[in-house]
């Protein structure tokens, strides 16, 4: 029996049919009614409600070829789309970003997307995952025990099992903390520091991931990712 929902409705309707049956096993219930009270209480939820799944809307789990894991979506208007790291082409690209982009132009020696609109990489099977999937409007990290964990948590688990070959760019402590819950026997795990200008020079700049993952994945036969503009 499905759900009932009231806040997530019209983002679940958006999900891949692949990613269905697990929503439907997590406590999304229980998220739905944490929102759906905020919500009523005056407080503004980043991303749109129809978009806090979005992530999910491209690719099912068998058909994920890379996973990139952030933290929480950004709470400033306008901003969160429901991709990680990721914002609408109009508004302006964010510190963290700028930063993958500065370390993809080091990394494949081209020129990055001119926008933060990273749509184009999802299309391909690059899911951008965070590990919390709602923020409240100018207070980061404060979705953060409302059941988000949990969910992001089977999301990553059901990616590993699911799809043949994928890579998974762990960034920051947030995201090095999901490590067990991927067979790296069978993917390929890539860790370093949050892209935020904070750490990224304690060793994001220089991992070298996108180069690391194209070569990955085309040696197992598949494509690459497209990452550059």
């Amino acid at each position: 029996m499905p759900m009932k929902l009231d806040y997530l409705t019209p983002a679940l309707a958006r999900v891949r049919p692949g990613w269905q049956p697990l929503l439907q096993a997590t406590q999304l219930s229980a998220i739905d009614h944490a929102l759906a009270a905020r919500h009523e209480a005056g407080e503004s939820i980043y991303p749109p409600r129809e978009q806090i799944l979005a992530a999910l809307s491209y690719r099912d789990p068998a058909d994920t070829r890379v996973v990139i894991l952030g933290q929480d979506p950004y709470h400033g208007a306008h901003e969160a789309m429901g991709l990680s790291f990721s914002v609408p082409a109009d508004v302006r690209i964010p510190p963290s970003l700028r930063n993958i982009y500065k370390e993809i132009a080091s990394d494949l020696d081209c020129q990055p997307p001119s926008s933060g609109d990273l749509s184009g990489w999802a299309q391909q099977g690059v899911l951008l995952l965070n590990s919390v999937l709602t923020v409240s409007a100018d207070q980061a990290g404060s979705h953060g025990k409302i059941g988000w964990q949990a969910v992001s948590d089977a999301l990553i688990h059901e990616t590993s099992v699911h799809s043949a070959a994928c890579v998974f760019m762990l960034w920051g402590s947030w995201a090095h903390g999901k490590r067990p819950l991927i067979d790296a026997d069978k993917h390929l795990v890539l860790t370093a520091p949050h892209p935020s200008p904070l750490s990224a020079y304690r060793g994001f700049f220089g991992c070298r991931h996108f180069s690391q993952a194209n070569a990955w994945l085309q040696q197992r036969g598949h494509a690459p990712i497209h990452w550059c503009g």
